[in-house]
């Protein structure tokens, strides 16, 4: 059975059972507690917790999901993956345990037509219920196993929901291990569908075992996981999920890359499927909007293709591997999963310039790791420093086993130890600044989860007008709940009805003012979301005492909206002209929306050029003076994408969307606000563009009143240049340019000048040569000379001196400070003489050191007035160096 024909029958099985089909979210979720989507049921944890109530009471669906906990393990089992789908059916507060176990056993034997017998169970070791059910539906108790809290108990890897669960494996033979049972040995055994009972909440712990169960969820419901990998390797007869019809085409192009077949065993075939694995794992979550990083969930990327560069080189391919690998994914799953075809030339260049990026630091690395072998060598150690391992993987992205690799080859060991330890410890830091921040972000949503449960949420009614009659429904100070504030108290409120807009989409939250009727007046500060639907009002008490219950008149800043509808227009037209002028994979990657001015982020793989920027700037501008009108409607979230509406990276929609149209040339799912007509938005100025990260762009623009006062700033400056100039303002450029070019012509006859002197003050050093042991010394002091003409001037005297052995040593003050110069000949410097080690001794005397190595020196200090003193050192130097010579 293919991979196509697995998913539908997964699919049809559960809709005829009344289960809504659920398209996949992105990998990268709208949760602060995961890192990358790690499970199906990552986009019902709002449902799961009760967050918010559920559009239906069954769902299935076939998730993308990325973890990385296993990487070690990618191609040394026939099981692990760093990238899966995983179908899944949910349950919210409708069937459990039963239904669930019916329904997997039925799928399983009579729709994938797996024998029964080769069919083991796992449960949890308190679930007796479950192994009855188990037990009822047909399968013997010895088939039947109980486990414990870290194999039987699922949970997400981070506090939230989590329950019981019972695990179906299949026994793939003796050829794949051990008799036993899934307890015994997971290769042959292997895991297929797990169904968890969900019913409780864990919060935090040291390990996941160790997780503590913190309470009920507020109903019983079912999450299951079934992985195709793993399944379309048992349907299809192969040995891994690598040589499925999910990756084998990858494979295929990595053997063609490296020249020869896929082994059946040994470490090649590790870097084949390592290859081939994590250039899947790469072009999904390209696909889904991220791009490499130093840290956080780009660095998971950049980590997935380094590793896969790395085994590409191992395997002997010296050229670029990833692009054409990812084509191969691109290609293979492209109808499956249409954003991979979609972004196929964002992920051909993300790739290709991550490798490249990576051979050279592999190059770097190698550098430093020769010097640091040498060094090692030297110093009579036989292993090279952990802390070096450590610098060499950390700071330059030089992978660890490359270095052990080539300390082996040099004789040499590597203190492991020590890099694990120090490796161990950077681990500790950033999962106690992880952990930390989980925390907060838990003990914050606790708080409003508890108001969730008791009040209404907000009803926004911002859209059409600008003030509300509102009522505060909860006032909190730093996180707790209270009944009353005092003038001066800074705090958040929940109203039942309100104009403020919260911060979404780029766009920041809306101020304004809150007059209550009993004469408090409170400023509105910021407004952000609390939880879905659930509007957080920060604000200052300015005069008076405010009470929950208290009615006022919610009034939101004008002036301030104005601006932000103006930018916030003006983004969706920017967006629609740089994918026009750039190409389809120059989307939106983030935003900042501000009264009068934007930030926009987006994927290009160059610098935009000066003609581009001016043609995005001046497609904008017509745009808006074309005046297209800009329309907002409601549509559910399969009808808008069938539109063509653009959903943007990171944002987080319901089933109902709200989609914004500017004339025909823009549409995009939008919860924010709007100008009515383009020719609102005003002026457009696009002040310039950056980079922000690997094949990350960010233009900032000014809109409205901020681009007329720029406007009007650069022609109050144009304006005073001009008189400066003594010219009119369309003259000015000219007449500057004018006045530069002979300005430089000035500069180089100056240039020339001071050469021509130089070389004269040179020749007259060299002629004041006096005769030093087997050679010719020159010792002076000289003025009027800037501190990178000395040693070039030094240098110059010496050649004047012809053959032979000789040195000059040079000194002279600059701005109170003492300059030294040393330059010896070459015979001299063959013969191991440093002009450094002329100069050491004179700079000590002087206040300064020296350094370096070479025939010629420089040296300085702050002690200007000893510099007679260091001259006469250094000219003994140099005369006991002649002398020798």
């Amino acid at each position: 059975m293919r991979s196509t024909q697995i998913r539908e029958t997964f699919t049809d099985f559960f809709v005829s059972r009344d289960h809504q089909p659920v398209p996949s979210s992105p990998l990268i979720p709208d949760d602060p507690t995961l890192l990358l989507t790690n499970a199906g049921m990552n986009q019902f944890k709002p449902y799961l917790l009760g967050e918010t109530a559920p559009p239906f009471t069954r769902a299935t669906s076939i998730q993308k999901c990325a973890r990385t906990s296993d990487i070690e393990n990618v191609g040394r089992t026939h099981r692990h993956a760093t990238f899966f789908e995983m179908m899944g059916n949910f349950s919210f507060g409708d069937y459990f345990k039963e239904d669930a176990v019916a329904f997997a056993w039925e799928l399983m034997t009579r729709g994938y037509g797996l024998e029964k017998e080769r069919l083991w169970i796992t449960v949890f070791e308190d679930d007796d219920e479950a192994e009855r059910i188990w037990r009822r539906i047909g399968v013997p108790a010895s088939r039947i196993q109980r486990l414990g809290m870290e194999d039987n108990y699922w949970s997400m890897g981070v506090p939230g929901p989590s329950g019981p669960s019972s695990e179906i494996s299949y026994d793939r033979g003796p050829a794949f291990g051990r008799e036993g049972g899934p307890a015994v040995d997971g290769e042959r055994y292997i895991e297929l569908w797990n169904l968890v009972f969900m019913q409780t909440l864990r919060g935090e712990g040291p390990a996941k075992k160790d997780y503590p169960i913190v309470g009920e969820l507020p109903g019983r419901n079912i999450d299951t996981g079934l992985g195709l990998d793993r399944l379309a390797a048992i349907l299809q007869d192969a040995e891994n999920v690598c040589t499925t019809d999910l990756l084998l085409p990858t494979l295929t192009t990595v053997q063609e890359l490296a020249g020869r077949e896929y082994p059946g065993e040994g470490e090649e075939k590790v870097s084949f499927q390592v290859v081939a694995e994590h250039a899947r794992s790469a072009a999904f979550l390209i696909a889904d909007g991220l791009l490499p990083a130093k840290d956080g969930r780009g660095y998971v990327l950049r980590r997935l293709m380094r590793r896969a560069i790395r085994h590409a080189r191992l395997l002997g391919i010296s050229g670029p591997v990833l692009p054409a690998a990812t084509a191969s994914v691109i290609a293979n799953l492209g109808d499956a999963w249409p954003e991979l075809t979609a972004r196929a030339a964002l992920i051909e260049q993300v790739v290709t310039a991550e490798e490249e990026s990576f051979t050279r630091t592999l190059a770097q690395g190698t550098r430093l790791l020769d010097a640091a072998i040498s060094r090692t060598r030297d110093g009579g150690s036989a292993a090279l420093a952990g802390e070096t391992a450590f610098e060499l993987a950390d700071t330059y992205g030089f992978p660890v086993e490359l270095t052990v690799e080539a300390a082996r080859d040099a004789g040499l060991t590597v203190d492991e130890d020590r890099f694990a330890a120090l490796l161990d410890e950077q681990r500790r830091r950033a999962k106690a600044g992880g952990k930390a921040r989980t925390a907060e972000a838990l003990k914050k949503l606790d708080v409003y989860r508890e108001l969730a449960a008791r009040l209404p949420r907000t009803e926004f009614v911002g859209y059409d007008r600008l003030t509300a009659e509102s009522t505060v429904t909860a006032l909190l100070s730093d996180g707790v709940a209270e009944a009353a504030a005092a003038e001066g108290a800074e705090v958040e409120l929940v109203l039942d009805r309100s104009p403020f807009y919260a911060e979404a989409g780029g766009q920041i939250g809306d101020t304004g003012i809150l007059t209550m009727g009993d004469g408090t007046v409170l400023e509105i500060t910021d407004t952000r979301y609390g939880l879905e639907g659930f509007r957080i009002h920060s604000a200052r008490v300015r005069t008076g005492e405010l009470r929950t219950g208290a009615v006022g008149e919610a009034r939101v800043d004008a002036l301030r909206r104005e601006g932000l509808t103006r930018s916030h227009s003006a983004t969706h037209i920017l967006h629609a002209v740089v994918m026009a002028t750039l190409g389809e994979h120059a989307r939106q990657q983030g935003s900042l929306v501000e009264p009068d001015r934007l930030r926009f982020d987006f994927a290009h793989f160059a610098a935009l050029t000066p003609d581009q920027i001016t043609a995005i700037e001046s497609a904008v501008n017509g745009h808006v003076l074309d005046d297209p009108a800009v329309r907002a409607w409601y549509a559910d979230r399969a009808e808008a994408e069938a539109a063509g509406a653009i959903a943007l990276f990171g944002e987080k929609y319901g089933d109902t969307v709200r989609i914004v149209d500017i004339g025909d040339f823009s549409r995009e799912l939008c919860g924010g606000t709007h100008v009515a007509h383009g020719s609102q938005v005003g002026s457009f100025r696009l002040l310039g563009e950056s980079s922000i990260g690997s094949n990350l762009r960010r233009v900032e623009a000014l809109t409205g009143h901020g681009a007329l006062r720029h406007l009007d700033t650069e022609r109050r400056l144009l304006n005073e240049l001009a008189g400066l100039l003594g010219a009119r303002p369309a003259e000015a450029p000219g007449v500057l340019r004018k006045r530069l070019d002979a300005l430089a012509a000035a500069q180089r006859q100056l240039s020339r000048l001071r050469d021509e002197e130089l070389r004269e003050q040179a020749a007259l050093l060299a002629g004041h040569a006096l005769p030093a042991g087997h050679g010719r010394l020159v010792v002076q002091r000289v003025s009027g000379i800037a501190p990178d003409e000395l040693r070039g001037l030094a240098s110059d005297a010496l050649a004047r001196l012809g053959r032979g052995p000789a040195v000059v040593v040079l000194g002279s003050e600059h701005d109170g400070k003492a300059l030294l110069a040393a330059a010896v000949s070459d015979d001299l410097h063959r013969g191991g003489a440093e002009a450094a080690g002329i100069l050491a001794e004179a700079a000590r005397a002087v206040g300064g050191g020296s350094g370096g190595r070479g025939p010629v020196a420089g040296a300085g200090g702050r002690r200007p007035e000893h510099l007679a003193r260091a001259l006469d050192l250094a000219a003994q130097k140099a005369a006991r160096l002649l002398a020798d010579g």
